[in-house]
């Protein structure tokens, strides 16, 4: 890949895409993680008439609404679809329920037996009211804003079916692996088919780029995040692309510090996540083809003022000069005003 050029119009119309492959923008496009969600009243409007999370997920017309009121709201540059990494387990045949104020609870595998339960292969009927929404947001965005699909990385996803329910240091799912690594390989190559699977018919419905989240790669060490972080997502980034050659794919390694650099190269992703941990005078120095997205720290946004404009001004100073799109490190908190996600978008496209 050659270093980016600046580009003072975008190639393809919508900014987010040109950024994806290496054009630099003085103005950079921003959409935010969990920008469709419960700091917006019109959304906590819509959630309240479903009687469960998940029904919410699966109700195209909910899921494509709840899609859209960001985009509409602040004009982000993409929208991201409307769902939850836990619809995979879901459709492998695992039990998935969202308890009120206390998160998502799974019947935990801790057996060959409960291996044995989950499906060979994803449910795609089960999936197919996610594609619905997929195709109905494609349909109604601007022109110039993208579409980004995404699913949860088989490490991040595979701790939360091991523990059944999500929490602080992923010990149950690491313990798992220790004492009964050829079954916990086995879970997460069901995991990479499934979201290769998953996707790849995501890119069928209409998204234009997918992120890959791994929200506890940071809890491994080397030896085993190598075998469930790096090798899983090279893995899935491969077989998207057997299937999808040149589908741009976004992958958030939260809290992998010094080894961001690698993780591109291995993955093959076109987009590395910074969390709100990443250190951008150091990330500044790597590849200049690498693109980065991120990284304001959700309570910056959410504190607003000085905290909001002094992190903004940051992000743009050490990363001016190379292709990036702004974002969260991440997802906004659902306390955030929305005048101070108003300011920053002003911020931005000033």
């Amino acid at each position: 890949m050659k270093p980016a050029d600046t580009c003072p119009s975008p190639s393809t119309g919508k900014p987010l895409l040109d950024v994806c492959q290496g054009k630099i923008f003085s103005k950079p496009p921003v959409w935010l993680m969990r920008q469709a969600g419960r700091y917006l009243p019109e959304y906590q409007a819509i959630r309240a008439q479903s009687a469960s999370f998940l029904d919410f997920c699966y109700n195209p017309l909910a899921a494509s609404e709840a899609t859209l009121q960001p985009i509409r709201r602040f004009g982000f540059d993409a929208a991201i679809l409307f769902s939850d990494i836990l619809v995979i387990p879901d459709a492998l045949g695992q039990k998935v329920r969202f308890e009120q104020g206390e998160g998502p609870r799974l019947e935990p595998i801790a057996t060959l037996d409960d291996f044995l339960r989950l499906r060979e292969t994803i449910d795609l009927n089960l999936l197919a009211p996610v594609f619905e929404t997929v195709d109905r947001v494609a349909k109604a965005l601007p022109p110039a804003t993208a579409l980004i699909g995404f699913c949860g990385a088989p490490w991040t996803v595979a701790s939360y079916m091991i523990a059944g329910r999500g929490t602080p240091d992923q010990a149950p799912a690491r313990l798992f692996a220790y004492h009964h690594r050829d079954l916990f390989q086995r879970l997460i190559d069901r995991l990479v088919a499934a979201s290769v699977d998953y996707l790849s018919r995501q890119f069928e419905a209409g998204v234009e780029i997918v992120q890959i989240f791994d929200s506890w790669a940071g809890v491994l060490p080397q030896s085993e995040y190598e075998a469930w972080c790096l090798e899983p997502i090279r893995a899935i980034v491969e077989g998207v692309r057997q299937r999808y050659p040149g589908a741009k794919i976004i992958g958030f390694p939260r809290g992998i510090g010094s080894r961001l650099e690698s993780f591109a190269k291995i993955t093959g992703v076109d987009v590395l996540g910074l969390d709100t941990s990443a250190e951008l005078t150091f990330a500044a120095g790597l590849d200049p083809r690498l693109v980065f997205q991120g990284n304001l720290d959700p309570l910056a946004l959410l504190a607003g003022g000085e905290a909001l404009e002094r992190g903004v001004a940051a992000i743009l100073s050490d990363l001016q000069g190379r292709p990036f799109i702004f974002n969260l490190g991440h997802g906004i908190l659902p306390t955030t005003p929305i005048a101070h996600v108003e300011r920053l978008v002003a911020l931005l496209r000033a």
